[in-house]
């Protein structure tokens, strides 16, 4: 299976802090905000990982991240010369996804809880359709939602909904077969004059090929569009990372735990960093093999 992490769009709602840095490149507590959502394809196992963003930024994320070689994976780029929506991922990554399942994954979100990589092998190991995620909101009129039948298996997603049936969202983590690109390719524009992702979902849904997990108790899933939400989740992580020690997010550990890049791959990127917190965490669990 690929992988997709989309970083485009304009940031709107971060400016001014946005005008001259792309929003997935900045801080959240200790590390880039795309840091987050790459460790949630590396997490699963997912090596081959396109990069989509703006013009204007793409250079920026090849000078953070290069070509993967030192991680032990594969970094692709694409640049979106406009945002046209999540969906568009799909067209613009035709040639990368190459008739192989993909994950696309929204690069200002964050998955965090025991059991998630149990979670994200089982939606990497479905041969056909969608696996979706589902969160309990407080204001689902902001997301895409899905509703229910007494079952709770799902009857319908419904993208912003004025007056929202269920409280369940459905978080910005998708994992489709290669039938995804023909799906968005047949898309129509929305009033928002977006290719929807709830649209997608919604046509697997009709070939009753949808499987949905719901994260409970447990998880926390986080995005990062409001300047609010960008402080609330430095100051989870920090929480977190302060009381036990172990960091969220960290592609390098979880690259090393899986085998993919060995101690002196580890020493050689910590000592990039020297002088950091971060490097010396790194260099800690090495030694440690905590």
């Amino acid at each position: 299976m690929k992988g997709i992490v989309l970083a485009g769009g304009m940031g709107t709602r971060l400016y001014p802090s946005t005008y001259a840095v792309n929003k997935h490149l900045m801080p959240v507590y200790d590390k880039p905000m795309i840091y987050y959502s790459i460790s949630t394809l590396l997490l699963g196992g997912i090596r081959d990982i396109l990069i989509i963003s703006s013009d204007n930024h793409l250079s920026s994320f090849q000078t953070l991240l290069g070509d993967g070689n030192e991680w032990g994976v594969n970094f692709s780029y694409i640049a979106q010369s406009k945002p046209r929506g999540i969906a568009d991922a799909f067209i613009l990554g035709e040639k990368f996804i190459n008739n192989s399942r993909i994950a696309l994954i929204l690069g200002d979100n964050i998955f965090q809880g025991s059991g998630l990589e149990e979670k994200l092998n089982s939606a990497i190991h479905r041969s056909k359709g969608a696996t979706l995620f589902a969160y309990y909101v407080e204001n689902p009129q902001r997301y895409g939602i899905v509703e229910f039948d007494k079952n709770y298996k799902p009857t319908a997603f419904i993208e912003k909904p004025e007056n929202p049936r269920s409280h369940y969202a459905i978080t910005g983590l998708y994992f489709y077969d290669s039938d995804v690109v023909e799906i968005a390719k047949k898309l129509t524009f929305s009033h928002r004059n977006e290719l929807e992702i709830t649209d997608i979902n919604s046509q697997y849904l009709q070939n009753q090929q949808v499987n949905l997990e719901i994260l409970g108790r447990g998880f926390t899933w986080l995005d990062m569009g409001t300047h609010q939400s960008l402080l609330k989740a430095s100051n989870y992580i920090e929480v977190i990372e302060s009381r036990q020690g172990l960091k969220i997010g960290c592609p390098e550990e979880i690259i090393w735990r899986k085998g993919y890049i060995d101690n002196n791959q580890l020493e050689k990127l910590a000592n990039k960093m020297k002088n950091s917190n971060y490097s010396q965490y790194l260099l800690n669990i090495m030694k440690h093999q905590t």
